[in-house]
Formats: C-alpha cells, sequence, structure tokens
C-alpha cells in the first residue's frame, strides 16, 4: 500500500474530505441496548489522518461490569470512576466538529448515543465512519474484518486487546495509511449520518457496582436498565408478499435489516412493528424486504436477498416508506 508524502497530499487531497476524525473506541458492559460503557478512549486526527491528542478514562456503569473476562474492568476498578454524565462534556468536546471512526462503528455510536440519551443530552456527532466499510471499499485482501487483521495488514501491533486506549491506538494507526490510500484514488469515504437519539425512558435506579458476578453465557450478563427488554408481539396481519417498486409497503410485510444504519438499529425497529409490518431476523423466501446501506456487502442477508430476489432498499428510503403504510387487506 502506497502512503502519499506531504507534497502529494498537500496537491491532492480531496476537497470534500472531512477536516478532522474521532478515532473512538468503547469497552462495554454487553452488547444490548440496556448495556453501558465501561471505558472510553479518542484519538484525535487532523484531515490527514495525524495524531493531534488522545483521552482515555474509565466509566462507572452503575451495574455488573459484565464480561470482565473481555475488557478485564471488575467492580473494584469502576467503582471509584467517574459516572457517564461527569465525563460528558469532556467526551464531547473531544468528538465535536469531528467525524467519528470506529471499528463497527454502529455498535460504538449505539452505545454512545445511548449513554448521552441517559444523560439527557447528546453527542455532538454528525457523521461516522466505519473501518470495515473502508476496508471494503479499498478492497483490502483481509482473511476477514476483526481490527487485529487491519492492524497486522499495516504492520500495527496491538499491545492489549480489548482495551480502550490500545484499541484506539492501534485503530487510529490502520486508518491514517487506509485514509490516504483512499485520498490516492480518490475513493468515496463510506460516511453515514448520525442521528442522536432522542427518545429514552427513565428505568429504576440500578444498585450501584460493588460485586463480582458470575456468568454462564454470552446473555447471562444482562440487566434490567435504561430501556426495558422486551419481546415483540407476533405481527397480526398476514404476509401479502413482496415489496413493489413505487408502491407503498403494506401491513405485515417481512422486513429485514442488514448493516450500519443512520437511526438506533432498536428505534428502527420499533418503528416497523409500529407501523403494522413484520421484522424479520434473517432472509428467505417470504421476505418482503430487506434493508441495507451496503447492499454489495457479502453478508448472508445481502447474498440470500439476492438470490431470492427479494427487493432492497437502503434505509432513506426505507423511512420514507414508512410514512405511508398502507392497511392490510380487509
Amino acid at each position: 500500500m502506497t502512503m502519499l508524502d506531504d507534497r502529494t497530499t498537500a496537491a491532492t487531497w480531496p476537497a470534500a474530505y472531512p477536516q478532522g476524525y474521532a478515532v473512538v473506541d468503547v469497552e462495554t458492559t454487553g452488547l444490548a441496548r440496556d448495556d453501558r460503557i465501561v471505558s472510553a478512549a479518542v484519538y484525535r486526527l487532523d484531515a490527514q489522518g495525524n495524531v493531534e491528542d488522545h483521552w482515555y478514562t474509565l466509566v462507572n456503569p452503575q451495574r455488573d461490569p459484565g464480561p470482565v473476562w473481555i475488557h478485564g474492568l471488575t467492580s473494584d476498578v469502576l467503582e471509584g470512576a467517574p459516572l457517564f454524565p461527569e465525563i460528558a462534556a469532556e467526551f464531547a468536546a473531544r468528538l465535536d466538529g469531528r467525524v467519528l471512526v470506529a471499528h463497527n462503528a454502529m455498535f460504538d455510536w449505539q452505545m454512545i448515543a445511548r449513554e448521552y440519551a441517559r444523560a439527557e443530552s447528546a453527542a455532538p456527532v454528525r457523521q461516522r465512519l466505519c473501518t470495515i466499510a473502508l476496508a471494503k471499499e479499498l478492497s483490502l485482501p483481509l482473511p476477514n474484518h476483526k481490527l487485529e487483521s487491519l492492524a497486522a495488514h499495516f504492520g500495527v501491533v496491538q499491545q492489549r486487546a480489548h482495551n480502550a486506549l490500545d484499541d484506539a491506538r492501534v485503530l487510529a494507526e490502520a486508518f491514517r495509511p487506509s485514509l490516504h490510500a483512499a485520498a490516492e484514488r480518490n475513493v468515496r469515504l463510506p460516511l453515514l449520518e448520525c442521528r442522536p437519539l432522542t427518545e429514552w425512558a427513565s428505568s429504576p435506579a440500578q444498585p450501584r457496582i460493588g460485586h463480582q458476578g458470575s456468568y454462564g453465557g454470552s446473555a447471562s450478563y444482562r440487566m434490567n436498565g435504561w430501556r426495558p427488554s422486551r419481546k415483540r408481539p407476533a405481527c397480526p396481519y398476514p404476509n401479502p408478499g413482496r415489496y413493489e417498486t413505487d408502491r407503498p409497503l403494506k401491513q405485515g410485510m417481512r422486513v429485514a435489516f442488514s448493516g450500519d444504519t443512520s437511526v438506533d438499529r432498536e428505534l428502527l425497529e420499533d418503528r416497523t412493528v409500529e407501523a403494522g409490518l413484520h421484522v424479520a431476523t434473517s432472509v428467505s423466501r417470504l421476505t418482503s424486504l430487506l434493508v441495507t446501506n451496503d447492499p454489495d456487502a457479502h453478508t448472508s442477508k445481502t447474498l440470500k436477498a439476492k438470490s431470492f430476489g427479494t427487493p432492497v432498499v437502503d434505509e432513506a428510503a426505507y423511512t420514507q416508506l414508512l410514512r405511508d403504510v398502507a392497511p392490510a387487506d380487509g
């Protein structure tokens, strides 16, 4: 991979590229919407991907720390850490005016957006860039899309995997040559809009962390939180079949989602259910529509949609369709 020298950068850098980036990594108590951030790191980069500074903090999640075997942060370590509202302003200052960059950016952004929603605030982020999506745009010859594979490709040495500060450092070092390769080839950066989460509900106060629990599986550390988990009721309408272009959605249609979304995924699925549609967790011959912002991704859902001839639309088109869903056949 050829990196640009300073003279080439100054002469040919795409004018449309962002003026600054915030490379972010957060470690969390789990993967669900009621999980919390336990540590966060930000590397601020200039327009060409050069490091300006970095910042790291622990965060008291006010609950059990979840998979300690992954992030290594125990209850004892986190008990004296600041609460998220206490670091929210500093975190926001690090993000302000920059594109948020993360590996699997949808996850990091959603966790951050939810924390700010709990604090009755919003992160000053307008766009994000997923380094997985950028690697695909560049057609990097990676065996998979893990951070360790991206790091190895660019010769970046990981020191402490799943430590937020080291993961952010590794990603910043791998992002710079990725950014330069994109600029050299004038590749469109896969920027995606970030919409702050404004809908949230208070939950009963959780006891502050103080003891280490035991866990039996990947889902066993879920607890009630900011937005209580619930099983969605079955769609009451029969499936009317596939979506047809230039016609409205109809209640009962089965809608599947794949990849990153601007709107919080859980919220988008809630809107789908409220409109009388069925959220499908997989794609089959019965799926009415697949919603994805990356139709060329080689995911199981997009590949099945293509093989079945399932219609595909992006998120922007889908949100427009949600505004006028036709009633089910009487």
